[in-house]
């Protein structure tokens, strides 16, 4: 079975994918399966979450495109900046991983943080959407 250790340098193309949920994409050990049905192993620096659109590489001289794959969300858009930072600095005291663009935060769908985030103002909706969250302000970018 091919493996994967390492995050291929900028601009490098990819031959094949692998799509992942957000837990599968924080883990650095992992085996699955390519999206064309090929095994893969993940052996991978502990600490990094994978972001869609990393391409991977291994010893075997593969190179795979890693793919967010839609998940269940809970979404609150609103136009009140202040409200939506109040959402997000509860969300943050609690330590759920955040997704923030301008008007609007995801996170994984969770009823329970929903009536917490209802009951602050928002509306909240349920999607199903690639999650992409912040990395954090300590964690290395790539």
């Amino acid at each position: 079975m091919p493996t994967l250790t390492q995050l291929a340098p900028p601009g490098t193309e990819s031959t094949r994918s692998l799509t992942l949920c957000y837990e599968s994409r924080s883990k650095s050990r992992l085996l699955a399966k390519l999206d064309d049905g090929a095994d893969v192993g993940l052996f991978l620096e502990r600490g990094r979450v994978l972001r869609g659109g990393d391409v991977l590489t291994g010893p075997e001289g593969l190179a795979v495109l890693v793919r967010a794959a839609p998940e269940a969300v809970s979404v609150a858009r609103s136009g009140d900046g202040l409200l939506l930072a109040r959402a997000c600095y509860h969300l943050g005291n609690r330590h759920v991983a955040l997704q923030i663009a301008a008007g609007e935060l995801r996170y994984l769908a969770d009823p329970v943080l929903d009536g917490m985030v209802r009951g602050l103002g928002l509306a909240v909706q349920q999607e199903t959407a690639p999650f992409e969250p912040e990395s954090g302000a300590y964690s290395h970018a790539h």
